[in-house]
């Protein structure tokens, strides 16, 4: 076991323990996945270990610590990545700490790495004219074009995250009075989320042109690629990108720096707050764990915060307020009187 034990608890561990006994989700498990394809490739170019030649017992502290500077140093990782790398192998730890007694210190000399600290960056947004004009980029006269548009609309309307969009089916569209979407997100966990009846038509109007109708379609992904199969996260990505690029050469003054296909998420959770819809339905159609998670929205909208004191706000000052301190008076004195 010693000679290759660390390739036989990693793949134990992602093929099964992760599946298996935690119940993680797919793209968590490809997430991890891909960390220990970078971590072994940092090992054999700058540890001189081979994939092959790892081993449990080089799994240390130092090793994981100079991997972590090489993320920053050489691919440009930030402090969110760098972390959530070190969470794959923490992980990874927590579940050798089980299985390799022998080597437990070791483990939880690894399990000690703190993360790095990271600003908490409020999330961008649009405005109602950014999004209109986003969504006035696609040719409708051409089936490309009004597959975008759909999506683009379905992802504004509903706040989905991108791999919600690419795991949609036809089966999971209604759009008979009232329109609905299920949503599968974080964990499998679904939602039913109401859908506007502009954005009902246009979707409909998407699958009618693509062919995507009657009851042997309800299976079919909603969005295909050329080949039938679902779109990946990047090929939905690329969608919004494409539009926004024409949308910033048409007028750049009303979009943000920058524009993600998650941009337009943390858009839709914006407008309903500034409407004045409440966060704990907020939480629900963003499909929030936490309801901490959907708060953020609110400490970020300076005007509404605005308007909400001025509309609250009573004069309660009396007519001759407190006096304050002058020059020619003693601070000290001045304190120690201080609300007598």
């Amino acid at each position: 076991m010693s000679t290759h034990d660390f390739q036989y608890y990693l793949s134990e561990f992602l093929a099964r323990f992760l599946p298996g006994e935690v119940g993680s989700a797919t793209n968590t498990i490809k997430s991890y996945r891909d960390t220990f394809i970078l971590f072994l490739r940092y090992c054999q170019a700058h540890e001189d270990i081979t994939p092959d030649h790892m081993t449990c017992d080089l799994l240390t502290k130092e090793l994981v610590e100079r991997f972590r500077a090489w993320l920053q140093a050489e691919r440009g990782c930030g402090p969110s990545t760098r972390n959530q790398r070190l969470a794959a192998i923490r992980s990874f730890c927590r579940y050798l700490q089980a299985r390799d007694i022998e080597r437990i210190g070791q483990y939880q000399r690894v399990l000690a790495i703190p993360k790095k600290k990271t600003a908490t960056a409020s999330p961008g947004h649009l405005s109602l004219d950014g999004i209109r004009l986003i969504l006035d980029q696609p040719d409708t006269s051409r089936p490309a074009g009004r597959r975008d548009l759909a999506l683009l609309a379905l992802i504004y309307d509903t706040g989905a995250r991108v791999q919600e969009i690419a795991d949609l089916t036809l089966g999971d569209l209604r759009t008979d009075a009232p329109a609905t979407v299920k949503l599968t997100g974080k964990g499998g966990k679904t939602r039913i989320v109401p859908l506007m009846s502009p954005t009902a038509a246009l979707v409909q109007r998407y699958a009618h042109g693509a062919d995507l109708t009657g009851p042997a379609s309800r299976s079919r992904s909603l969005f295909p690629n050329r080949g039938g199969m679902k779109m990946t996260r990047s090929g939905i990505a690329y969608i919004p990108d494409k539009h926004v690029t024409a949308a910033r050469l048409a007028d750049s003054a009303a979009l943000p720096n920058r524009i993600s296909p998650h941009t337009l998420r943390h858009t839709k959770a914006m407008h309903l707050l500034q409407a004045g819809v409440n966060l704990v339905y907020i939480r629900d159609i963003l499909g929030h764990a936490d309801l901490r998670t959907t708060e953020i929205y609110a400490r970020i909208d300076g005007e509404m915060k605005r308007q909400a004191l001025q509309s609250a706000f009573t004069n309660v000052t009396p007519p001759e307020a407190m006096p304050l301190w002058h020059q020619n008076k003693d601070m000290l004195t001045w304190l120690t009187n201080l609300g007598r």
